[in-house]
């Protein structure tokens, strides 16, 4: 994506958000709208496909406070013009995406906007009318690679005891029919003759020269006679593998898993990107999660919460644990069953907080009947409810 593809696109209006959005706003629209065009849930849907990865760009960028405020510098600075004119528009003979040093460069990258602006205006008066200092080639300058987005879905067992995950990533990568030089095969791109390879040509203007890109090379430094026709001379092309990636053991649900190192590779020699995994977690049909703690409701018969017992609690994983219920527990009693909980990152392991569920039998046969009835004659004396009555009564 060249840099005037990045100006004029709005992310905002991609995740519908205002340009005001808060970072857990623009969180929430892209989780609604990456459930929506997730490619699992469209196979075969190329559209959405495509949707998705805008989404995912621009909340790349949107995400990154640092990256959305060079984006929106960018826009600022460009969405205006320079000297009164737009980016792209009449008064600029040369590329403006070759303009900030890169092709195929994608937003994900780091040595974003702001970096490839400084490149622009750290050389843009020279004393003298002079060259002034040694340039770098800014089509050979190592450039680190795009983050990837994925999403995954796990079991709740998954989550809490972590788990490996195979994920299929498709990214920008040198283009394997050129190697990422931009010239057919057999033939190599030449250093720009007019700039001497650096990318950048002056103007005289008195006391001052002003350094502008190349007009020939359009601010590459090289130039391609014989373009490659997989990648029309970008030297970048879309690359798919698979790859196994480590959830660490105490994920929740909407989670953002950072893999440092695995996204996209890098150009020239750069470090590779790194990869986000958006977590996903199915709900358990016995344990719940608080924070860092399992929860669980057991249920216990009228006489085991009157007169006391030793009931068995099921854990995650594992035989069940003995719970001892003392006499005149409650309904709705929460006991604490220490280390069964969710593993943290420390190695340590949370809580598994047991509730207790009093049952009442469906159906009594004759004899259960006639204890209970004995029962309620004996504590006949005793109105639970009478002390919330005066308390209704004193308000």
């Amino acid at each position: 994506m060249s840099t005037k593809d990045y100006l004029e696109k709005d992310y905002y209006a991609v995740l519908g958000v205002p340009k005001t959005a808060t970072a857990e706003e623009i969180k929430k629209a892209y989780r609604k709208l990456a459930r929506q065009y997730h490619p699992d849930t469209n196979q075969g849907d190329t559209a959405k496909e495509t949707k998705f990865k805008e989404i995912s760009e621009a909340n790349d960028i949107l995400s990154d406070s640092k990256r959305r405020k060079e984006y929106d510098d960018a826009r600022t600075l460009f969405g205006s013009g320079v000297g009164g004119q737009r980016p792209g528009g009449g008064g600029f003979p040369f590329d403006f995406g070759d303009l900030f040093g890169g092709t195929g460069q994608q937003s994900g990258q780091s040595g974003g906007a702001g970096e490839r602006l400084g490149d622009l205006f750290g050389g843009l008066f020279n004393r003298g009318g002079g060259g002034g200092g040694t340039r770098t080639t800014s089509a050979t300058r190592p450039r680190r690679g795009q983050d990837v987005e994925s999403e995954v879905t796990l079991t709740f067992t998954e989550a809490v005891e972590g788990t490996t995950v195979s994920l299929r990533l498709t990214s920008s990568a040198a283009c394997a029919a050129c190697t990422g030089t931009g010239a057919k095969a057999g033939t190599t791109p030449r250093v720009c003759p007019t700039c001497e390879g650096t990318g950048a040509a002056s103007r005289n203007l008195g006391n001052f020269a002003f350094s502008e890109p190349c007009r020939d090379c359009k601010g590459r430094g090289l130039i391609v006679d014989d373009p490659c026709p997989v990648c029309e001379g970008s030297g970048r092309a879309k690359s798919t593998r698979t790859i196994q990636a480590r959830i660490p053991a105490g994920v929740a649900d909407g989670q953002r898993v950072k893999l440092k190192g695995k996204g996209a590779p890098g150009e020239n020699g750069g470090p590779a990107g790194d990869l986000y995994i958006q977590t996903n977690v199915k709900q358990h049909a016995v344990f719940g999660r608080m924070g860092d703690n399992l929860t669980i409701t057991v249920p216990v018969t009228f006489t085991e919460a009157a007169l006391g017992a030793e009931i068995k609690v099921p854990i995650l994983k594992g035989m069940p644990v003995t719970l001892r219920i003392p006499a005149g527990t409650p309904n709705g009693r929460t006991f604490r069953v220490r280390g069964r909980g969710v593993t943290r990152k420390d190695g340590t392991k949370g809580d598994l907080l047991a509730s207790v569920e009093v049952t009442v039998p469906k159906t009594l046969d004759d004899k259960s009947r006639e204890l209970l009835n004995e029962f309620n004659t004996a504590t006949a004396g005793e109105d639970p409810r009478a002390e919330l009555i005066q308390r209704a009564r004193s308000e």
